[in-house]
């Protein structure tokens, strides 16, 4: 006994040596991927660039990672939310609890796993770091804080927006008290890779028909229709919206889905001509994402101590057009002694950079936001975090997108010029903003500066303590507008019409 007892002892030590040999590979490449995708910590200003499957199966596992680590905040958080409502008599979360549909992988981790192929001129997988915030921003000129900025993309908000919704804190495994049901499609994402491809019109639209057949075989969707259901696109929603079958037609024909058009369907831009009235438009990601409410509340103060040297500034490149709004704002401003100007030309990457718009921003009382490519920019929302009160020269371009997001009140926080006074000369920008009484631009420029928890997107690998930031106030507009759409039902015939849609949706807007 004693001489097999010395020879297990000799033999113990390496067999535990080729254990732990053979399963190294294997933990680092674990660690890779769930550092990866996660990034470093929310609290650390620098983190790792995004790992890119190489195949299906990678991007299966490499999105099962990301739902790991999204699952331990969830528990954190969930933690967190049953401490402070053990002091209340009744669920803090009744008529607030949201479902999120378990997705097969081809909705959205084998998209992510494309990220190299979305655009023909560059990979896109650079910005999928952080949990799709992108690398963190070169501070070295100190225009942002030192935590909570990043290089966002700005039709980036299909991945943020997923994993904002992942730590909501009344999340339910239970659809039947869900006042809502979110569903995790990355349909901006899906888009965007067939548009600039050889991609023919069933390959644009495979997914989104894909998607319908796969809801309306739920038992969830067959509690409303689909009507408690909601989806999301980064991008607007022209992209969605294609008129014919033509394979040169630009974008695909979610929107046009008849299953589709029963739910809230989000964009950054809402088209004008959606006759389903049920498109919604919400902010554009910006590049700043805050883990705690500190970092909102710092950046506050900071806005209201700048010095605004400039009356207005504007950042953008001119169109072809010569009669382009744009032409006639670069025009006055570069002819006036008033103006910041951040000229961008085809093919220079000044405005890539978010310090040099917004070191301009910060220092300006009106920023310019003239409609670019579609109706809408990013830049308008940029603007808001400089505490830069934005001039409109077209409705569309705020005033009738992000109703749920922007006050009411279109004066109490921004100036409309008509772009068609601009155009033939009529208004001088300049004579225009020099005439509102200090007093008025000092109200306008608190409350843009108020807005600013409103229209960000907080780092989704945290939770903002108080504040509400954009993912909070557009769940809350979606509760509000199925619960009218489900009275609708329960008060008639059970089955809405059109029109009972449309008034539906006037009257969450104008409450909001």
């Amino acid at each position: 006994m004693e001489k097999t007892g010395a020879h297990s002892g000799r033999w113990l030590p390496r067999v535990l040596f080729l254990t732990v040999l053979s399963a190294t590979p294997w933990l680092l490449i674990a660690y890779c991927h769930l550092s990866a995708f996660d990034g470093a910590p929310a609290s650390s200003p620098h983190a790792p660039l995004v790992a890119v499957a190489s195949d299906a199966e990678d991007a299966h596992r490499f999105y099962l990672d990301q739902e790991e680590q999204l699952r331990k905040l969830q528990s954190e958080v969930a933690a967190a939310g049953e401490g402070r409502r053990g002091h209340g008599d009744g669920d803090a979360c009744e008529g607030r609890y949201v479902y999120i549909h378990d997705l097969p992988p081809r909705f959205n981790a084998d998209i992510l796993g494309n990220c190299h192929h979305w655009y023909p001129w560059m990979s896109m997988c650079w910005y999928l770091a952080n949990g799709g915030l992108g690398q963190s921003v070169d501070n070295a000129e100190g225009v942002f804080a030192d935590e909570g900025w990043y290089n966002t993309d700005h039709f980036g908000l299909d991945v943020i927006f997923h994993r904002r919704m992942k730590q909501y804190e009344c999340l339910t495994d239970d659809p039947s008290r869900a006042a809502a049901v979110f569903v995790p499609f990355y349909a901006g994402f899906d888009a965007v890779q067939h548009l600039w491809g050889n991609s023919n019109s069933s390959a644009k639209d495979a997914a989104s028909h894909a998607l319908a057949d796969w809801l309306t075989r739920r038992p969830e969707w067959r509690a409303m229709d689909g009507r408690d259901h909601f989806v999301l696109s980064g991008r607007t929603g022209y992209d969605h919206y294609r008129v014919t079958d033509s394979d040169t037609e630009w974008g695909n024909k979610f929107l046009r889905q008849p299953a589709i058009r029963n739910m809230t369907v989000l964009f950054v831009e809402k088209t004008p001509w959606a006759d389903c009235y049920c498109d919604f438009a919400i902010p554009y990601p910006t590049s700043f994402h805050p883990a705690k409410d500190a970092q909102v509340l710092d950046w506050q103060r900071r806005m209201r101590g700048m010095k605004r040297r400039w009356l207005f500034s504007f950042a953008g490149g001119a169109r072809g057009d010569p009669n382009s709004i744009r032409h006639h704002l670069i025009r006055q401003c570069g002819a006036s002694s008033l103006c910041n100007l951040v000229q961008c030309r085809k093919g220079d990457k000044n405005c890539y950079k978010p310090s040099n718009f917004m070191r301009g921003f910060q220092r300006t009382r009106f920023c310019l936001q003239p409609p670019g490519d579609t109706h809408t920019r990013r830049s308008a929302f940029d603007a808001i975090l400089a505490g830069c009160v934005p001039v409109f020269f077209h409705p569309m371009s705020a005033y009738t997108q992000y109703r749920w997001h922007l006050p009411e009140d279109h004066a109490s926080y921004s100036v409309f010029i008509p772009e068609e006074d601009v155009r033939s000369g009529n208004v001088s920008i300049e004579e225009t903003l020099r005439s509102i009484p200090p007093d008025v631009v000092e109200r306008m420029t608190e409350t843009v500066i108020g807005l600013i928890p409103r229209v960000v997107y907080a780092d989704p690998r945290s939770k903002l303590e108080t504040l509400k930031d954009a993912v909070d106030l557009t769940v809350e507009a979606v509760i509000a507008r199925v619960n009218k759409l489900r009275e609708e039902m329960h008060g008639g015939s059970g089955q809405p019409v059109q029109t009972a849609t449309a008034e539906v949706s006037s009257k969450v807007t104008s409450e909001s």
